[in-house]
């Protein structure tokens, strides 16, 4: 899967963060305090499922994009992966009308500690009780998401299983665009850093 730099998220120098590849995984990271974005495909996907392992840090913010414009507009299977963040939420980056934004659990001060918000078309399946037990921090992990259609509709899945499922009312996006991953901007997270590997894509067929 060939790549190249995106802004989403970078500052006045544009570098897009930094990005090298470590022990067979992409590793991420801001190259100067606060300076983030984002690295996305070369070609352009419209149905697709796509895959991946992560062992990031606890602490810096990320995320999946899916239909990623150049500068970061997308639907974003959520990676943010810090206290009062999120995994496999939905979420709508740059896009009209700032939708959506959905999510079943939010992180609290640990890794291991969440609390379960309430989503009623797709509750968490994963109760705050066993979440220390199913998420494994410091191990590879994998997740999943899924988008079809325009408007579309998006699924993730977190080790296997479904974490959410949200179909978007309105088209926000042009039917294809990029695969990225993010390192966002703001704060320091020079020293901390975002790891992916095992990195699949399966186009849909309509």
């Amino acid at each position: 899967m060939s790549a190249k730099t995106g802004h989403s998220g970078a500052s006045k120098n544009k570098s897009g963060g930094k990005w090298v590849v470590e022990k067979g995984a992409m590793t991420g990271s801001q190259d100067i305090p606060g300076n983030g974005g984002i690295i996305i495909t070369e070609k352009e996907y419209g149905d697709f499922e796509v895959a991946l392992e992560m062992n990031n840090d606890f602490g810096p913010d990320s995320g999946l994009f899916l239909r990623s414009t150049d500068t970061g507009k997308c639907y974003q299977a959520m990676i943010d992966y810090h206290a009062n963040g999120n995994l496999m939420g939905i979420y709508g980056e740059g896009l009209p009308g700032g939708k959506p934004n959905v999510r079943n659990f939010t992180f609290k001060k640990e890794v291991t500690d969440i609390e379960i918000n309430e989503y009623k078309p797709f509750p968490c399946p994963v109760s705050a009780e066993d979440w220390p037990k199913f998420w494994k921090h410091g191990e590879w992990n994998e997740v999943r998401a899924r988008i079809e259609g325009n408007p579309p509709k998006i699924t993730t899945w977190v080790k296997g299983v479904k974490f959410m499922e949200h179909t978007d009312t309105e088209k926000r996006l042009a039917d294809k665009g990029g695969i990225a991953l993010q390192v966002h901007g703001g704060g320091d997270y020079t020293k901390q850093f975002v790891r992916y590997r095992n990195i699949r894509v399966k186009e849909l067929k309509k």
